[in-house]
C-alpha cells in the first residue's frame, strides 16, 4: 500500500490487495518480509513496482535468486502486467531464453551497446558518435 499511498490514493488498499491477489499472496498478507520465501519476496516486489502505474519499469535479474517454475512464474506475471498496464519494461538479464522473449535485445560488447534485431542484423550504437554501424 505504502506507494499507493504515497501517490495521494486515498484507498490505497483495495488496488494493493488486488495486485497481491495477481501475484499469488493474498494468503501471504499478514506475513513480514523475513517470513516470505525468496519467490514470494520477488513477487511482492512487483506488486509494489506496478502499483503506481509506471510508464517505464526496470527489472534487474529478475529471475536471478529464483529457481526455474519460480522464474518462469515471475516472468509470465511480469509480461502480464506489462502488457495490462502498457508499462514499458526494461529487463537486465544474462538469461537467453528470457531475453529471446523480448521484442527487443540490446547487448554490451566490450563496452558498446548492440541491438539484435528478429532478422539477425546487428546495429553497434556507439555513444561517442553520430552514426551507426550496421552489420550482417
Amino acid at each position: 500500500m505504502r506507494p499507493l499511498e504515497l501517490k495521494g490514493l486515498k484507498n490505497a488498499q483495495e488496488p494493493a490487495l488486488d495486485l497481491l491477489a495477481r501475484v499469488g499472496l493474498s494468503q501471504r498478507i499478514a506475513h513480514r518480509p523475513v517470513q516470505l520465501s525468496g519467490g514470494e519476496q520477488q513477487r511482492v516486489a512487483i506488486a509494489r513496482a506496478f502499483a503506481g502505474q509506471p510508464k517505464i519499469l526496470f527489472a534487474d535479474e529478475p529471475t536471478g535468486n529464483l529457481d526455474q517454475l519460480s522464474g518462469e512464474n515471475i516472468i509470465r506475471l511480469l509480461f502480464d502486467l506489462n502488457q495490462e498496464q502498457g508499462t514499458t519494461l526494461v529487463l537486465v538479464t544474462h538469461d537467453q531464453l528470457l531475453a529471446q522473449a523480448c521484442l527487443r535485445h540490446f547487448q554490451l560488447d566490450n563496452g558498446v551497446l548492440i541491438e539484435k534485431s528478429l532478422e539477425n542484423k546487428v546495429q553497434r550504437i556507439d555513444p561517442n558518435s553520430s552514426s551507426e554501424q550496421v552489420s550482417h
